[in-house]
């Protein structure tokens, strides 16, 4: 594209990177989801949500999957099936449970957060271990927990590493411990690593995954639990006003997605990449998080306002948004297309800050 050739398409360009959960279905998936067979969920009478269902317990061979209407709330559910009030449940200082969930680990469940520090929202099995409570110490909270995200947000999209999962699903083991992926953005790490969905259906006692971040949902998230936790997740869904009548509707578009969406978030992934490497060679950019997957996070020089850069953005129809401490975040989407793409890349070179 040759943006010095379409004048009015360069001043109407609108370009919104601050989440890949403002994408909007697509006419096939809207079609596809204008013909889904409805029932009454409430009395699991939903054809569209059932099979929903099915395929994913099927793809990450666990037992059983409930469909939700938020990632928070899945999440929310499964801390609330894994731990007593009073417990403590161990998680990165960037975990989504822990920043922006509206502190419901404490409303929900009356469970309080050990932070571990470590760049990109990534720890080991030492840092589990160095992090649980003495059991026999009762002063301290009971820890009864390990929540992981895979990939992480705050962390920049980073995917984590099977081999350390399975480290500290041992030490997960050995102090009677649960464990729950945040897998909101699993289908990226997929992408990534190529790691089957199955590896994590071994280790976790729940996972969560969400259909409206990258695969273009207008909404909607699956809790995946075993047999024996269904029918309390079931519970607790409605305790927390979960239940839904005719969302096969909103099922129906997960369907779409898990037969069309997965692979080509490869695209995504390539200019999430180069647009890291477009930010590294910006005299104001202080530094740029390594891109795994379709998050990039980065930090512009500290005698810049940082809301100045945001404004000059806006000005050109980019949006992005602010993470605190300096630090930016682009997340690209199967909304932002090439043309686009190519508008942000050239606007960044011309750029006077």
């Amino acid at each position: 594209m040759d943006l010095q050739l379409d004048p009015f398409y360069v001043i109407n360009m609108k370009v919104n990177l601050i989440s890949d959960t403002v994408s909007k279905p697509s006419k096939e998936m809207l079609d596809f989801m204008l013909n889904a067979q409805v029932g009454d969920d409430v009395f699991k009478e939903d054809p569209s949500v059932n099979e929903l269902e099915f395929v994913i317990a099927d793809m990450f061979g666990m037992d059983n999957a409930l469909f939700f209407p938020s990632g928070t709330m899945t999440n929310q559910t499964a801390i609330k099936l894994l731990t007593s009030p009073g417990d403590q449940l161990i998680c990165s200082k960037y975990a989504h449970v822990y920043n922006y969930e509206g502190g419901g680990v404490s409303f929900n469940s009356g469970v309080s957060c050990k932070l571990i520090d470590k760049e990109k929202g990534l720890f080991d099995h030492i840092d589990v271990m160095k992090s649980i409570n003495p059991p026999d110490f009762y002063h301290s909270p009971k820890t009864s927990l390990v929540c992981i995200e895979n990939t992480t947000n705050k962390g920049g999209g980073a995917c984590w590493n099977i081999e350390e999962i399975n480290k500290i699903k041992k030490v997960c083991i050995e102090n009677n411990l649960n464990f729950h992926l945040d897998g909101a953005r699993i289908w990226n790490a997929y992408i990534s690593n190529g790691i089957d969905f199955k590896e994590y259906g071994k280790v976790f006692d729940t996972i969560s995954v969400c259909l409206s971040k990258g695969l273009g949902c207008p909404v909607g998230s699956v809790l995946l639990c075993s047999k024996e936790k269904y029918d309390e997740a079931l519970r607790f869904r409605k305790i927390f006003g979960g239940g839904m009548r005719q969302s096969g509707y909103l099922a129906a578009c997960g369907i779409y997605a898990l037969k069309n969406n997965i692979n080509r978030l490869a695209e995504d992934h390539k200019r999430a990449f180069d647009i890291g490497k477009k930010l590294k060679t910006l005299s104001f950019v202080r530094k740029v998080e390594d891109v795994e997957s379709n998050i990039v996070i980065f930090e512009i020089d500290e005698k810049i306002e940082y809301q100045k850069f945001l404004d000059e953005l806006n000005k050109k129809g980019i949006s992005i948004i602010s993470m605190g401490d300096n630090k930016l975040r682009v997340v690209t989407h199967i909304d932002y297309t090439e043309d686009q793409h190519q508008y942000f890349l050239s606007l960044l070179d011309e750029l006077n800050i």
